[in-house]
């Protein structure tokens, strides 16, 4: 199973517990996030750590961009570790 780095691009966490520039490496387990956020980025997490690729615009990708579903107050990038971009 590959792995997949989140890192959080922007954070106005109502914890205060995420942090810009905190990095997860994903392997076989949830990272240390809240359950809405995870919920919101999983599908995309799966798909790569099972080696697909997601759409991205005409082409295909090996990252993504997600938004906490409370008002976007957390954004995550999401990468394959060791692919190659496509889009």
């Amino acid at each position: 199973m590959s792995k997949v780095k989140l890192t959080v691009t922007e954070s106005r966490c109502r914890s205060g517990y995420l942090k810009t520039g905190d990095t997860f490496l994903v392997e076989d387990l949830c990272p240390p996030i809240c359950h809405e956020l995870w919920h919101a980025a999983y599908p995309m997490v799966c798909v790569l750590q099972n080696g697909g690729s997601l759409d991205c615009g005409g082409g295909r990708a090996y990252h993504f961009d997600v938004a906490c579903p409370d008002g976007g107050r957390v954004r995550l990038h999401g990468e394959a570790v060791g692919e190659e971009e496509a889009c």
